[in-house]
């Protein structure tokens, strides 16, 4: 569960939003969550699980739910 817990902090510390509404979060759905909100929330994945994500990938990143089925390429489950 460790990645879970590192995958909802970069949500919750990037936009400032409870761990509650997640589920729910997609890209511009909180003021915070805009394209400079979107690179500091990558950022925040790739430091905590130490990988580098293809382009394609940090544009199709474009909710909670997508960033999990996008880190599986990764070899992340979360």
């Amino acid at each position: 569960m460790e990645n879970k817990i590192k995958y909802n902090s970069a949500f919750t510390e990037s936009f400032g939003v409870d761990e509650s509404l997640l589920d729910d979060l997609e890209y511009e759905s909180v003021m915070e969550w805009d394209s400079v909100g979107h690179m500091g929330l990558i950022a925040e994945i790739e430091e905590a699980f130490d990988i580098e994500l293809e382009m394609d990938d940090v544009i199709d990143f474009s909710s909670y739910v997508k960033g999990k089925d996008i880190l599986k390429k990764y070899n992340i489950e979360v």
